[in-house]
């Protein structure tokens, strides 16, 4: 669970100040005072909201707390058209200040950024981005012996994520982020296999 959270607090956080914290190894409806630590190598408390939506559905909301250095409390989004995942997050310096929830999303309206995304076997698609998708993305996915092209939308700070070095052998997948409307070019790939990995990628980062 929350492999993104866990790979950014391994391969990303040095040794730093000591802190006691709420931690939530799963998601209850309400902070628990369970696991109070003396937490080390983290600056910051950090509480994240990840919401993943297919279509017009919302299909999970989840919630993690733990700790980060500042630039890890980011809010983010990674649109592949056929889905989206929001990261937003909230942080604080003080011990056991993370038992408050992180910010809604609200990363709803188009922000005139387009980028190509993947429908059916076609990926010259047109999908408008939303709210701080400012950047086109590019993901390579194994998956079965056969490799699979996403595109779509993506934030700044999703794209930085997704580009730390060493995550990209433990995920299995390659990440290009680029600035400017269609500048992720298309290549056609599998409607089938797509429609598998698009839950499968967003479950392996974010859920």
């Amino acid at each position: 669970m929350y492999q993104l959270l866990l790979i950014l607090g391994v391969v990303l956080l040095p040794e730093g100040k000591f802190y006691n914290l709420y931690e939530i190894i799963s998601p209850p409806p309400a902070p628990k005072k369970n696991t109070q630590k003396n937490k080390k190598n983290k600056k910051k408390q950090l509480t994240v909201a990840v919401l993943w939506i297919a279509g017009n559905d919302k299909i999970s909301d989840s919630s993690v707390r733990g700790c980060a250095l500042p630039e890890e409390c980011i809010q983010a989004s990674l649109n592949y058209g056929l889905s989206r995942t929001i990261w937003t997050s909230r942080c604080c310096s003080t011990d056991l200040c993370n038992d408050q929830p992180a910010p809604e999303a609200s990363h709803f309206n188009p922000n005139g950024r387009k980028c190509f995304f993947c429908n059916g076997v076609n990926c010259t698609g047109t999908l408008n981005c939303f709210g701080n998708e400012d950047r086109c993305i590019s993901t390579t996915v194994s998956s079965g012996g056969t490799t699979v092209e996403l595109k779509g939308c993506a934030s700044q700070e999703m794209c930085s994520a997704l580009n730390i070095p060493g995550l990209e052998e433990v995920l299995g997948q390659d990440h290009e982020c680029c600035q400017g409307d269609f500048c992720n070019s298309a290549i056609s790939t599998s409607a089938g296999l797509l429609l598998s990995v698009v839950p499968l990628i967003s479950l392996v980062l974010f859920s």
